[in-house]
């Protein structure tokens, strides 16, 4: 959807990357394996984002230790592009329709109880996981889902399934894990649990 307003798949994926990841520095071939697209059609992307200014050039951040010899560009979101908010409004727009779509795809994917959406999906990248999902679920279609999701969206996405036993047992221990997925901001798209495993 948001390629026929962009005019690219490309510039959406790196569009999304940035904003879902603002305040880092990416060089070229780390974007073209992050949102896994062909290096020309990712350095002539960038080079229409940096001519908007949409995206910033800079040299090495602060965090990598100088080689020498080495000589890498870098690119990062302008926090002070003017229509920002905007874009940003857009893409997570686009996200949630594409939620309301990924909702039916996950029911598909087994006996579904319990399933939500954290981390990127919700633009916080700081999340355990991405997506959560209590049932059993058929793990070959699980896994083409997660595949074209990252090639959709261009960015990886860290997901956790569990039987109900699994999430049953990990609640009474008090998993760390499990309770660092509970305790973090998230859109639930399908709940079945009975109260009491809440």
């Amino acid at each position: 959807m948001l390629e026929h307003l962009f005019g690219s798949k490309t510039r959406v994926k790196l569009l999304t990357l940035f904003v879902h990841n603002p305040d880092r520095a990416y060089f070229v071939r780390e974007l073209t394996r992050a949102i896994d697209t062909q290096i020309n059609a990712v350095r002539r992307e960038l080079d229409n984002l940096v001519e908007l200014s949409l995206v910033d050039e800079t040299d090495a951040p602060d965090t990598e230790s100088k080689k020498p010899g080495l000589k890498r560009k870098y690119y990062r979101m302008n926090l002070n592009f003017p229509l920002l908010n905007e874009i940003r409004t857009l893409i997570t727009k686009a996200h949630v329709l594409m939620e309301r779509r990924l909702d039916r795809e996950i029911h598909g994917l087994g006996d579904i109880q319990y399933a939500a959406l954290l981390g990127s999906f919700i633009g916080r990248g700081s999340s355990v996981v991405d997506l959560f999902i209590v049932g059993n679920v058929d793990q070959y279609a699980t896994k083409k889902l997660i595949e074209r999701l990252e090639g959709e969206l261009g960015f990886e996405i860290n997901f956790s399934c569990m039987t109900l036993q699994d999430y049953k047992y990990r609640r009474e221990i008090t998993d760390k894990f499990l309770y660092s997925i509970l305790e973090a901001p998230k859109n639930i798209v399908i709940d079945k649990l009975d109260p009491i495993d809440k």
